[in-house]
């Protein structure tokens, strides 16, 4: 692959460069994720500026560039330490599978307010005692009418408590075969009948949720595809999301390298500064060669992504080494001022570095626990035999 931008994307580059120097340098740094509100109107500047939905088609609402501009525009967003769109699981998961699935009303009703920030989206895919086998979920939906009635329970929804709307696998046939007794809903998540209890994390944020159903009535037409499709339809979302996953994730890694790079610069109480000590200057190093081998193994993704239209298999060993390595520099970062890093009102940056490391510890659980991603790897990556 040629690294170098193109005429066209260097100047999209320097385009979005300059829009981030004018929107948003300059704004503080927060530890957690601030004030949603904020964020999603922060979703609208973006969407005006013609930054959000960059590869979705022209006709709904997208620009139709490459997956080369989506990268780049990662890249300055990372740089420029700038927050992503609220609406990640909408533009990321629900939107494409909308454009894959939906008819044409349904194309309509959604994707504009999707695209702006005014309406965000949870993913109900998880079922208690089902851990990561998506086929053995057992939240039903029985037609009744022109509804669909629907009763179970998700959890590790994240965003649910701030969602209008739900991408809800469910079962529609419980004599079929697990696999082909699924169906894809989109549920209101404002009908009656829903109701969601916020984990709160070890951070203090209640960014997974418990969802449940009781009786909830859906309209028959918020089916995506066909009654027995659910399996297909949510493939087609788990591709979209590893398929963006990679560098997104490494746009966020870069991010942190170049928060970590800031504070061992920066003196600390006893005036000097922690860069001066070879062994963390060492320690530093391998989070940043990490992060460069997590870009360039996301380029050869892109690679296949442009060659075949479908992501390759990188996307499950980039997540695995990603999450591993924000819990190591996050640790180091936490770890550089001793006790007085571990204390709020005398913590670094407002605590910036003691609420990422704490957010850390859920990176080896969420979107795949890092003994599936292992699994998949030597499964389907090396072709090793399965281990059961």
């Amino acid at each position: 692959m040629d690294f170098h931008d193109t005429p066209e994307e260097a100047a999209f580059r320097a385009e979005l460069r300059a829009w981030l120097s004018e929107h948003w340098a300059g704004r503080p740094l927060e530890g957690g994720r601030g004030d949603f509100d904020a964020l999603r109107r922060w979703g609208g500047e973006l969407y005006e500026a013609g930054y959000v939905g960059l590869t979705w088609p022209s006709e709904y609402g997208g620009r139709g560039l490459s997956p080369t501009y989506q990268a780049i525009y990662l890249e300055e967003m990372s740089r420029a330490n700038a927050p992503g769109h609220p609406g990640v699981i909408g533009l990321n998961m629900a939107g494409p599978t909308i454009i894959a699935w939906g008819t044409p009303e349904q194309k309509k009703r959604y994707l504009r307010p999707l695209l702006d920030g005014s309406e965000i989206w949870c993913q109900g895919f998880s079922e208690p005692g089902s851990g990561s086998d998506l086929a053995s979920g057992r939240t039903s939906a029985v037609l009744d009418g022109d509804h669909w009635v629907v009763n179970g329970q998700k959890v590790w929804s994240s965003y649910a408590h701030k969602a209008d709307f739900c991408i809800l696998v469910v079962r529609t046939d419980p004599s079929a075969a697990k696999h082909a007794g699924l169906s894809y809903l989109i549920v209101d998540m404002h009908a009656p009948g829903v109701t969601v209890r916020p984990l709160v994390q070890i951070t203090g944020d209640p960014e997974f949720n418990e969802i449940f159903f009781d009786d909830v009535r859906v309209p028959r037409s918020s089916i995506l595809g066909s009654p027995g499709d659910g399996w297909k339809v949510a493939m087609t979302t788990l591709l979209h999301e590893r398929g963006t996953l990679g560098f997104a994730l490494s746009a966020e890694l870069e991010r942190m390298v170049n928060q970590l790079i800031k504070l061992v610069k920066e003196p600390g109480p006893d005036g000097r500064r922690p860069a001066d000590d070879p062994v963390i200057r060492d320690a530093v190093a391998r989070e940043w060669i990490e992060m460069q081998s997590l870009r360039f193994t996301n380029y050869r993704s892109l690679t296949t992504l442009l060659e075949t239209g479908i992501p390759g298999p990188e996307g499950s060993g980039v997540k695995l080494a990603w999450s591993e390595a924000n819990q190591r520099l996050t640790s180091l970062a936490q770890s550089l001022f001793g006790l007085t890093g571990l204390v709020s009102d005398e913590a670094p940056w407002n605590g910036f570095w003691q609420y990422w490391q704490l957010r850390s510890r859920g990176n080896t659980i969420e979107a795949g626990t890092s003994e599936i991603l292992r699994n998949i790897i030597a499964e389907r990556v090396l072709g090793l035999p399965k281990g059961r």
